[in-house]
């Protein structure tokens, strides 16, 4: 009878411990102090990828057609050479209009805004109007390949000749800035690292590459 209650006991001790928190993001990090990172990594997500996704998107407004929206800014993530990414560092206000005004015409998304600086910007150890200003500075540095913007029909390249249409259209940055992301066989995102000085610099082994041999790259609209 006793080792039948110490039993009960034990599953209820089980049942009332709560789970440890899913993790959203490889490599994501345990929230150290802000400023304790290496580099920024500018995510440049390809819009119209992202909306063939889900037709529920198609009132986004990285989706209006007719606007040839192309790539957009996704976020600007601090970085480390190895190991595991800063998030979510501290608490977060809400982004004034001061902020969201210099944002919003590269992320086009106040939801998006908002989630970035306090998944990413917390951990920069800017103020939230100097983060997204050093944003805008690095998204600036930044020419799109023109192949991509404006293509008429699907594309079908390798992740090595996506990066090698951004260094041929970026020659003062180093040839290894560049990294590209793909989902399901298509272009999701090109990757561009910057020092804390918001001027791009190498990428570290810490970013990956997409793996596919080719993957696709529907046309803005």
């Amino acid at each position: 009878m006793k080792s039948k209650l110490c039993a009960l006991l034990l599953l209820g001790t089980l049942l009332l411990t709560p789970a440890a928190p899913a993790r959203s993001r490889k490599n994501r990090g345990l929230s150290p102090a802000p400023g304790s990172f290496d580099y920024y990594l500018l995510a440049l997500s390809w819009a119209p990828e992202w909306c063939a996704e889900d037709a529920s998107r198609a009132n986004s407004p990285e989706c209006t057609p007719g606007k040839h929206i192309g790539f957009i800014v996704h976020g600007f993530w601090p970085e480390v050479n190895q190991g595991q990414n800063p998030e979510f560092c501290g608490t977060a206000s809400r982004v004034p209009n001061s902020s969201m005004k210099v944002a919003l015409p590269l992320m086009l998304s106040a939801n998006l805004v908002q989630h970035e600086w306090a998944a990413h910007g917390t951990c920069s150890g800017l103020n939230v109007y100097d983060y997204f200003t050093g944003l805008a500075q690095a998204r600036g540095e930044v020419q799109v390949p023109v192949q991509l913007n404006s293509a008429a029909s699907d594309l079908r390249l390798s992740p090595l000749e996506i990066e090698a249409q951004f260094r041929a259209a970026n020659s003062a940055f180093p040839k290894d800035a560049f990294r590209t992301a793909c989902t399901r066989g298509a272009l999701e995102e090109e990757r561009i690292c910057f020092n804390k000085s918001f001027k791009p610099q190498s990428c570290t082994a810490n970013v990956a590459e997409c793996q596919q041999a080719k993957v696709d790259i529907p046309p803005a609209r």
